[in-house]
């Protein structure tokens, strides 16, 4: 999503009108402070350099509910976009949403001070502030920017693009009303429809596990449609969908579209690799069902994103097709 706008706001910056449309999306962006409480406050880091930014995709039931404080969101999708110092790459790290972790007693409090449980649950404890610091005490990885969206703001995006294809690996009926049928093969989806398909786990094999891998391919369909031509040289279809970025994301304070937009200019779909947190499998603990993660291999891989060698980490680690959704 931010490489995917970063692209497009690029496109719009050729003269001084377009600056200051780019100008005006940036102020349109909801705005949010989940650093506050850690280490009381940090400052803003230049976007030069590697980048660890936190992408959260929520399945609230209120979509009023305030971010930043605990409430009835959930992390529905937890990922971790890691940029190197080249900003030739992404990396985007998947953190299933059962991983038993250890939840900080606060956002302010010391890593270790609370107790354990599911990751996605420090959303709903303490909001973004919460869930910065239950990942950075996890991964040992500093999170510098963060940007959380809703499932409504998925169908938005989407439908302003025309809608994305992607790959459906068996025919399955959906779980949800209208209880649709995804055909086995390339469908062409609008915003519901990817929205639903995006969600579905029970009818797999590996559950969760093929859910968090739909939602990698959406989103690099999604980038790719955002950076094609077709959107590139349309100026109603580039506005609309630079219009439902902004009004569907909220973002940290120091987070600028425009830095963003000259940085991370080249990135596509093809630059980016996707991994899954490494784990164990599923257990169940204390009477539920939960995500272990493997310590050993998962320790090694944050270590690398901290050092900004994530790319020999995954030439190491990662099967040849695991780039291209796994």
């Amino acid at each position: 999503m931010v490489a995917g706008v970063a692209v497009l706001v690029l496109a719009l910056l050729g003269g001084v009108g377009a600056w200051f449309y780019a100008r005006n999306l940036n102020n349109d962006l909801a705005r949010t402070d989940p650093f506050s409480e850690i280490t009381g406050g940090r400052p803003a880091k230049p976007v030069e350099g590697a980048l660890n930014i936190l992408l959260v995709g929520s399945d609230s039931r209120d979509p009023d509910a305030p971010v930043d404080q605990s409430s009835k969101w959930r992390a529905d999708t937890i990922i971790v976009m890691h940029i190197p110092s080249d900003h030739k790459q992404a990396y985007l790290v998947s953190i299933p949403r059962d991983l038993y972790v250890p939840i900080p007693e606060s956002a302010n409090a010391e890593c270790g001070s609370g107790q354990r449980g599911k990751i996605n649950a420090a959303f709903a404890f303490g909001g973004l502030p919460l869930a910065v610091r239950t990942v950075e005490c996890f991964t040992d990885v500093r999170l510098d920017h963060v940007m959380a969206i809703d499932f409504a703001g998925f169908k938005q995006v989407t439908d302003a693009l025309g809608g994305v294809d992607l790959k459906v690996e068996r025919t399955i009926t959906s779980i949800h009303k209208p209880y649709r049928t995804f055909t086995k093969g390339v469908n062409h989806m609008d915003g519901a429809e990817a929205l639903d398909w995006i969600r579905q786990r029970k009818q797999f094999p590996d559950g969760d596990f093929a859910r968090m891998r739909h939602q990698q391919e959406f989103l690099r369909a999604l980038m790719d449609k955002a950076a094609s031509t077709g959107t590139l040289t349309n100026p109603k279809k580039l506005h609309d969908f630079l219009q439902s970025v902004t009004d569907a994301v909220t973002v940290d304070q120091g987070f600028s579209l425009m830095d963003m937009a000259v940085q991370f200019r080249n990135l596509r779909g093809e630059n980016l690799t996707f991994v899954t947190s490494p784990h164990v499998g599923s257990q169940t603990i204390n009477g539920e069902s939960v995500v272990v993660s493997d310590r050993e291999k998962a320790l090694a891989m944050y270590r690398a994103m901290a050092g900004d060698t994530m790319g020999d980490w995954v030439k190491a680690n990662q099967k040849p097709a695991a780039g291209d959704g796994g």
